[in-house]
């Protein structure tokens, strides 16, 4: 029996490492095609390794293509929509958990259902609403509307992470003198910490990757978030691919490398919400 345990486990482990494999090839082709010169990619575009590693396309997409403007703008949009997210979100689902727990049931369900819907079925209406009052173009109506999505789910997320705060602990704060926004900022924010930070890196990762709302509604170089910006080198008279390439790479790479340095955190965060 140890021994079929073992072969399993290992063929188990191969599976999965082949699995690895092809799921971070493409990402390794795309980082490893960034640094090829330009002779290169049109020889021998199929070779993996690099004859020589130059950062040329980098800076093409960077200084001449104004990326990094592209990059400022999506900062800007992404930590908007997150810190006000997580501001409304928090509160309102502590609102629900504590103060209506048979409503917030049912409105919960009901703010869930936004994600029923495509987000290409929405993109008519919401345009039609950002036009009318004078919000296209401007980087206030993409967040806005990103705030139509983010914040349901976000409530929806959160609650589960308030409902294990114990009322004792609030009570005994209430007992020592504290207010409710105190027992709120102080007591009970420190403890489902791990969830407010899974569900601020979820928002900040979907407004960052998000296309289809930013396409429609900013139409200005100067205020294009970087997901347009790369969709618009696709419009060039010659496609250069090493520039896509390398703007693929800062397009991307900055979500991976963050979410690996605090996956653990949105691994624990959820489990607590979903555990307890």
């Amino acid at each position: 029996m140890a021994g079929k345990n073992k072969l399993s486990t290992t063929l188990n482990y191969i599976y999965l490492t082949l699995l690895a494999i092809v799921s971070v090839f493409p990402l390794l082709w795309i980082i490893v095609s960034s640094v090829k010169s330009s002779g290169e990619m049109a020889n021998n575009p199929l070779s993996f390794f690099p004859e020589k590693i130059t950062f040329d396309y980098y800076f093409r997409v960077l200084n001449d293509l104004s990326f990094t403007t592209n990059i400022k703008n999506s900062l800007l949009v992404s930590f908007s929509a997150t810190i006000i997210t997580i501001v409304v979100s928090a509160l309102g689902a502590y609102g629900i958990v504590r103060f209506f727990p048979k409503a917030g049931k049912k409105m919960t369900k009901i703010l869930i259902t936004t994600y029923m819907f495509p987000p290409i079925l929405l993109a008519v209406p919401y345009s039609i609403i950002i036009v009318s009052v004078g919000l296209v173009n401007t980087w206030t109506g993409l967040v806005i509307t990103y705030l139509s999505f983010s914040i349901p789910y976000a409530i929806w997320m959160l609650i589960g992470f308030f409902q294990t705060v114990p009322l004792e602990i609030e009570e005994a704060a209430k007992v020592d003198g504290a207010g409710i926004m105190r027992t709120f900022l102080q007591v009970v924010l420190p403890i489902v910490a791990p969830g407010v930070v899974a569900t601020a890196i979820y928002t900040f990762i979907n407004t960052w990757n998000e296309f289809l709302f930013a396409l429609l509604l900013i139409n200005s170089s100067e205020k294009m978030p970087i997901s347009v910006a790369l969709y618009s080198l696709t419009g060039s008279e010659v496609l250069d691919w090493g520039e896509m390439m390398a703007a693929s790479v800062i397009v991307i790479l900055p979500s991976i490398i963050f979410f690996m340095i605090i996956q653990n955190k949105i691994a624990g965060g959820l489990s607590d919400g979903a555990g307890k």
